[in-house]
């Protein structure tokens, strides 16, 4: 089985990044090969800046790599690093229609929050299904937000198979384990809306972003619904089910103030996330290292990609690839 899936650097990572993609893409690395993309060529959509983009790129990597992922069980690397994969995406934008790609919700979500609507905006999941179908993915884990994405690269498969013969697989979406994670103001918690809370933030920062979790004005005494309570539903994903079930009851008899969770949720961040800010600062200090890390995954990604974009180009017509 061949798993697929991909981060944007689009700016630092947050608590929604790690339990909606990271924490799943490192619990599977022993469940099958693994291809795990920084998606640098989506983030041209916004991020025009080389300086900051070359930095959110190898910041994602420092993180993956800090967090746990082994270079010997999945293979990680720059979107940008395997070029059959572009190829791939404009052979794909000759079948996929344009009522498919006006009805993405990213799309229209993107442009409402005052996004240029660029063309690259516009057929971002054209590229997104060359990512997913290059490598014969049969697996791609993604969170409820990307649903669509999946659904869009099956129907654009679909019509180049029902052209061309049954070139491509099929993938098949896994909902990750925790598909939506809520930001300090309750809603998705996201970069675009200014709610993180930064997976290797600490001291004053770390403070300061889990001290201004919106909460209501019940006092320490009153019952309350842990459901609707934005800390608790943060400090849940740092609990078993039976520290779960003892705060929510606590939460329901009342007695239980916001300051109390607020702080219970940095020690939790920090238990959780100290030796790995100390593993970030060792990759940090060693470039070449990470460098390494991601000429290996793009060799092997690249190899995977040509087997795919050779069977795309006979079935299409077109000529073998010249010899790398």
């Amino acid at each position: 089985m061949r798993i697929l899936s991909g981060i944007q650097p689009s700016g630092r990572l947050h608590l929604g990044n790690y339990f909606g993609a990271i924490r799943g893409h490192i619990a599977l690395q022993g469940e099958g090969e693994c291809f795990y993309f920084i998606a640098d060529l989506h983030a041209l959509t916004t991020i025009q800046n080389a300086d900051e983009l070359a930095l959110l790129t190898r910041e994602v990597a420092v993180a993956y790599l800090a967090l746990g992922l082994d270079p010997g069980k999945a293979s990680l690397f720059r979107q940008s690093d395997v070029p059959e994969v572009t190829e791939l995406a404009w052979i794909l934008s000759t079948v996929a229609g344009m009522g498919l790609l006006e009805r993405a919700h990213a799309y229209k979500d993107k442009v409402a929050r005052g996004l240029k609507p660029s063309v690259g905006l516009f057929t971002y999941p054209v590229l997104m299904a060359a990512d997913i179908l290059a490598y014969d993915s049969n697996v791609v884990p993604v969170g409820e937000d990307q649903v669509q994405h999946i659904e869009m690269t099956r129907d654009i498969a679909g019509a180049f198979n029902a052209l061309y013969g049954e070139v491509l697989v099929l993938p098949e979406t896994r909902l990750t384990e925790t598909p939506r994670v809520v930001g300090t103001d309750g809603q998705k918690m996201s970069k675009s809306y200014g709610n993180t809370i930064e997976i290797f933030a600490s001291g004053k920062a770390l403070k300061s972003s889990v001290m201004g979790i919106v909460t209501d004005s019940r006092g320490v005494a009153d019952p309350k619904d842990p459901e609707a309570c934005n800390v608790f539903q943060i400090l849940k994903l740092f609990l078993d089910a039976g520290a779960r079930g003892r705060l929510a009851a606590r939460y329901r008899a009342g007695g239980v103030g916001y300051g109390e969770v607020k702080k219970e949720l940095l020690a939790a961040i920090e238990t959780r996330f100290a030796p790995h800010r100390a593993e970030r600062e060792t990759l940090l200090a060693d470039p070449d290292r990470v460098e390494r890390v991601l000429a290996e995954g793009a060799a092997k990604a690249r190899s995977a990609a040509r087997r795919t974009l050779e069977r795309v180009r006979k079935a299409c017509g077109l000529p073998a690839l010249p010899s790398p």
